[in-house]
């Protein structure tokens, strides 16, 4: 959030247009959350078999089977015997229609002879109640889900397991449940699902394939309602460590592990109890220095499929770890590599057409970082990264804005930091941005015009010469008041033509 301090026009109470941002932004904050949570909900995880690649898996084209069939499909289990193999697998592509999964949930004894057979002794039988109990968590009706709430425990257990293959089928099926109601996910918090993920991971270490099915659980628990109550259990629980090692992207095995721990590590950076702790846990370095060599590999060209999937994440996590400005302090917590500053420029630059939000958060985590912060706005300035900044303004979606603030944030710091922004250039650049339409872009042009015009006349004298007063002149006749008290305000700072 923007923590620049309000300007002191004659006709604006202090504070007030920050306290406006600070709600307009935990309002935004709020619907990107409920929409990343809406369209998880609604994308569960399906895993392809061995026996499924072959273009017949769950949801191939053969008609739909019948209830009667259904039933024979369920008696071959409990009778057993050689076939019982074949049995499951021709259930499971059964149970990939829908329809089918209604029908098989009401049989009795479906559900029972399922689990029996994921609890029993074979193998093979538990391997494949275990595929068609996935294929169940996939539905798209909520009482199926119900109908696995017997299985859950079983699936807990085996994440104890050695195998990383079943492991990861658990894992997958339990995280498609959690999502579904309070009542399932109440469940699985008293059953213990939050240490048993901290115990898998820690067990299947290295297995980069567990990790990323693990903390998909995670994030599907942190996407819930009744998030602050599953916090401090995460919080307590030592996932985070495991969040944190495991944001390297590996360039054999992809990104997917490393974006899920980042959403994880978003979720609970939204959180004042999270973020808290991350901080001190040190997540703001150890996010930075991955945005860092992100960075890097988005500059050279480098970059992995999909990275931008990755870098968004953590674009949030770092934002609003930076945002509790009070708790960021202390040796080992604090964000000290400059070339950080240099890969959120990247990363504006390089998603500005491709992604302009992603752009826009770039610019907003910039602007968190120079907030308050001296040392960081003097980098802005040494790193030459202003010119940059400018070459931005003339792009809308709230990029422009951002820019803006970050660059009241310089200017806040006194005569000097003016002087050199407005040695960069930044005085032609806002005579544009003040004959812009948005009355947010035009109230953040004012707002930083006035500082650099009150810090020298020198600047002043510049902007005259620019021919910007006739600029504010015509804002004077705007129909905002709000703005014609500013540029009112601004004029009289500037020298008066001699008569």
């Amino acid at each position: 959030m923007w923590r620049l301090k309000a300007v002191g026009h004659k006709a604006r109470p202090q504070d007030v247009g920050l306290d406006e941002f600070k709600l307009k932004r935990r309002e935004q904050e709020k619907a990107l959350r409920q929409a990343r949570r809406d369209r998880q909900l609604v994308s569960k995880r399906l895993l392809l078999h061995e026996d499924e690649d072959d273009g017949e898996g769950p949801m191939d084209t053969r008609a739909i089977p019948s209830r009667e069939q259904v039933v024979e499909l369920v008696r071959g289990l409990l009778i057993g015997g050689e076939k019982r193999v074949c049995q499951f697998r021709e259930l499971r592509r059964a149970l990939g229609h829908p329809e089918v999964q209604l029908i098989f949930i009401k049989l009795e004894n479906s559900m029972r002879v399922v689990v029996g057979l994921l609890s029993g002794l074979d193998d093979q039988c538990r391997v494949e109640a275990g595929k068609c109990l996935h294929t169940l968590s996939h539905s798209p009706h909520p009482e199926v889900g119900m109908a696995c709430l017997s299985a859950t425990p079983y699936l807990l257990t085996y994440l104890s397991g050695q195998s990383a293959r079943f492991t990861e089928l658990c894992l997958y099926t339990l995280g498609n449940l959690c999502p579904e109601n309070e009542l399932i996910r109440k469940k699985l918090l008293a059953q213990g699902i939050i240490p048993s993920l901290a115990q898998c991971i820690q067990n299947h270490s290295g297995t980069l394939a567990v990790l990323e099915a693990a903390v998909f659980t995670l994030s599907q628990l942190l996407q819930a309602k009744d998030v602050e109550q599953i916090i401090p259990l995460v919080l307590a629980s030592g996932l985070t460590p495991h969040l944190m090692a495991g944001l390297e992207p590996d360039a054999e095995y992809g990104i997917g592990a490393a974006t899920e721990c980042a959403w994880c590590l978003h979720y609970l950076s939204c959180s004042e109890t999270g973020s808290s702790v991350l901080v001190n846990q040190g997540a703001l370095p150890r996010c930075s220095s991955v945005l860092v060599t992100v960075g890097g590999a988005v500059a050279h060209g480098e970059s992995l499929e999909g990275l931008e999937l990755l870098i968004w994440p953590l674009l949030r996590c770092v934002g609003n770890l930076l945002a509790h400005g009070d708790v960021c302090q202390g040796e080992g917590v604090c964000v000290t590599d400059c070339r950080l500053l240099a890969a959120l420029c990247v990363f504006a630059q390089g998603f500005l057409h491709t992604h302009p939000a992603l752009a826009r958060e770039s610019l907003w985590a910039l602007n968190n970082l120079t907030a308050d912060s001296a040392v960081w706005c003097s980098a802005v300035l040494c790193s030459g990264l202003v010119p940059v900044l400018i070459q931005l303004m003339p792009f809308s979606q709230g990029i422009n804005s951002m820019v803006l603030r970050t660059l009241g944030n310089v200017a806040h710091k006194g005569t000097a930091f003016c002087l050199q922004l407005a040695q960069a250039g930044l005085l032609p650049a806002l005579c544009a941005t003040l004959k812009m339409a948005e009355t947010e872009v035009v109230t953040l042009s004012l707002e930083v015009l006035y500082l650099l015009v009150a810090s020298s006349p020198q600047v002043a004298d510049e902007f005259v010469q620019l021919k910007g007063l006739p600029v504010l002149e015509m804002m004077l006749f705007n129909s905002e008041e709000s703005l014609r008290l500013r540029a009112s305000h601004i004029i009289d700072q500037l020298p008066q033509p001699v008569v």
